[in-house]
């Protein structure tokens, strides 16, 4: 996932672009798409050891049949291999036309792509205290979704369906997304209201030749628990030829009674490079620090090395 404001890094999560057409004849489209991921990782415990690690493994499918010149059928499924295991993340059909898209079934919510780090694994977010709270999955099966963008305005919205037992607490998650984009300049605001959680997240990313500039402001809340946390977001890359420098802070204000009765500040930097091998293959490195002024949390240095392979 685009290290978001919930686990809160982001990167991207779903499917991989896709990059290689199966198929493309009498209104079916098919495509095939895929990605490996590998790093040698330390997080930012102490006790823990650097180590390889299977940061990002996908396959997607996805198809698109024309019905009329304004309506195609779409459908998707993909599966993500980041364990032993191998978990089927998605699997949806709908719609799309100029009125935009409209999809069912397994998927993420629009709350997914919230967030403009530009860490690979070292930023932090909202959840860095509270690991039971703000922490809010975003994959379920029975997902509704419509998203629709006209190059210069977009928005989205998500609802998650409860499933809850008889009787039990509702938990179904309604989020949105609304955005533009003009001379540069992309901003949007994220909102999300997660059974006993709500969290918004305003973000703004500006581009000027070589420079991407980007900050964003979100806060949280969460039911029966006094208080709310808070994450300020800066962060920079510069692009020469193919070499990607960037430089991200965080800051996290805590004070939601739910571990700690006192407040806590987090702060956060990270800085990484990216040599873009290939259209389709990377290789980064990043270093990560992270301080807090409680005596609860201490943490070691954080690096990364990876290489990430698409089709």
């Amino acid at each position: 996932m685009k290290k978001t404001l919930l686990a809160l890094a982001v990167l991207t999560a779903g499917s991989a672009n896709a990059g290689i057409n199966l198929y493309d004849a009498n209104g079916v489209k098919v495509d095939l798409s895929g990605a490996a991921e590998v790093q040698y990782h330390h997080s930012y415990d102490k006790d823990a050891n650097g180590n390889i690690r299977l940061d990002d493994g996908d396959l997607a499918l996805n198809a698109t049949v024309a019905i009329s010149d304004n309506l195609n059928v779409v459908s998707g499924t993909a599966f993500k291999y980041e364990s032993s295991d191998v978990t089927n993340d998605e699997l949806w059909a709908g719609f799309n036309g100029d009125f935009g898209q409209l999809t069912f079934g397994r998927q993420y919510l629009v709350f997914d792509d919230v967030g403009i780090g530009m860490d690979y694994e070292a930023g932090i977010g909202l959840s860095q205290a509270n690991k039971e709270v703000l922490d809010a999955a975003t994959n379920f099966d029975n997902i509704a979704k419509y998203t629709y963008d006209n190059g210069m305005f977009y928005a989205g919205v998500s609802h998650k369906f409860d499933d809850s037992d008889k009787g039990a607490k509702d938990n179904s998650v309604t989020d949105g997304r609304l955005g533009f984009r003009v001379a540069g300049l992309d901003a949007r605001v994220y909102y999300i209201d997660y059974s006993n959680e709500q969290i918004w997240n305003l973000e703004a990313e500006y581009a000027l030749d070589a420079f991407v500039l980007a900050a964003s402001y979100g806060q949280g809340e969460v039911d029966h628990f006094e208080g709310k946390a808070t994450q300020l977001a800066l962060a920079g890359s510069y692009t020469l030829d193919k070499t990607t420098f960037a430089l991200g802070y965080n800051h996290i204000t805590d004070d939601i009674q739910a571990h700690t009765a006192n407040k806590v500040d987090f702060d956060n930097v990270y800085a990484n490079v990216t040599q873009q091998l290939h259209s389709n293959v990377k290789v980064y490195a990043e270093l990560g620090w992270l301080e807090a002024n409680h005596h609860d949390y201490d943490y070691d240095l954080n690096y990364t090395a990876g290489l990430e392979v698409k089709f």
